[in-house]
């Protein structure tokens, strides 16, 4: 076989394996849902265990049914508390199948906070744009979402509290756990410059007669580093985030290309402990439930929700 038939086979191989790849990942894997279970050891010696569902990244259209169903199914978890991290809304259209889908925890206390595509719809983009780097901001003509609908579902028909650059405090089997969150960093609506004050002053109206510390929690939608610097410094034990869809497109035994954020790469999705100021945290970053319609594939980083079971810190103690 001459040199010229060896690199036509070889091209006509690689071009069949990236179609197989494409068609795998848009057709399979993309609806390959799955969930990541993850223990945290950050309670008071002797607490009860409070499991917490962390959904991120929805980005639901009306049409994605399997989708709605297989949310509705995580409420059989019994969750303790949901932390929803943001960019449930993929198409302006979505809010009917949203509330179908989130109606089942609707008796589980939760907390949320919101990325980009929960205030403006997608819009059409190469689809590999990403791996330039960081997507841009939204345009001034972009199609907005409902957002006072999303609220409205989320923190009156769900009774959610909204942490978008808030504060909040819940009494979760037991154990007190503070919250600290920030509206979507990768928009730089995150305002970190008024936190301090803000979690002072939620720690001087802690009215916990137990001697048990509680328990801090950071939310957010983009898990940049001043954001988990700043969560870090004011005592997170743990920080929920989603955004980086895990990468979303990887490379097997290599992992994700890109975070869409100053996160690095090998943290793009799981359990980690992030270290700042001499402080540590745990992060867990989901890689979430959805892609962009504009964007509809995944590869070697199937879709996730996570329960997270906090327990007890009983390292040292007999």
């Amino acid at each position: 076989m001459s040199v010229t038939a060896v690199a036509r086979t070889a091209a006509v191989a690689a071009l069949g394996a990236a179609a197989a790849a494409a068609v795998y990942g848009i057709a399979i894997e993309r609806r390959a849902y799955r969930l990541r279970r993850e223990v945290v050891p950050v309670l008071s010696p002797g607490a009860d265990p409070i499991r917490i569902l962390h959904l991120s990244d929805l980005h639901l259209a009306p049409w994605q049914r399997d989708k709605v169903e297989w949310v509705r199914s995580l409420a059989d978890l019994q969750p303790h508390l949901v932390v929803n991290t943001g960019d449930n809304m993929g198409h302006p259209d979505a809010l009917e199948a949203l509330t179908r889908a989130l109606t089942p925890l609707a008796d589980v206390p939760g907390v949320f906070v919101h990325g980009s595509n929960d205030y403006f719809a997608p819009s059409p983009k190469n689809p590999f744009a990403y791996l330039m780097g960081p997507s841009k901001g939204e345009t001034a003509s972009a199609t907005r979402i409902d957002i006072d609908g999303l609220e409205a579902l989320l923190r009156d028909r769900l009774g959610w509290m909204p942490l978008n650059n808030a504060v909040g405090q819940l009494v979760i089997n037991r154990s007190v756990l503070e919250f600290m969150g920030v509206n979507d960093a990768h928009r730089g609506w995150d305002r970190l410059d008024q936190l301090p004050e803000q979690v002072d002053a939620l720690r001087e109206l802690d009215d916990d007669d137990t001697d048990d510390p509680a328990v801090m929690i950071g939310v957010t939608h983009a898990p940049y580093q001043r954001v988990l610097n700043t969560f870090t410094t004011q005592g997170a034990d743990l920080i929920f985030a989603g955004h980086t869809h895990g990468g979303q497109v990887c490379v097997p035994g290599v992992g994700a290309l890109v975070t869409n954020c100053d996160l690095p790469r090998d943290r793009a999705r799981g359990l980690s402990v992030w270290q700042h100021a001499h402080k540590a945290a745990y992060v867990n970053v989901s890689a979430g439930l959805g892609t962009s319609i504009y964007a509809p594939v995944r590869f070697a980083c199937p879709p996730e929700a996570v329960l997270v079971t906090l327990v007890a810190d009983d390292i040292g103690y007999s």
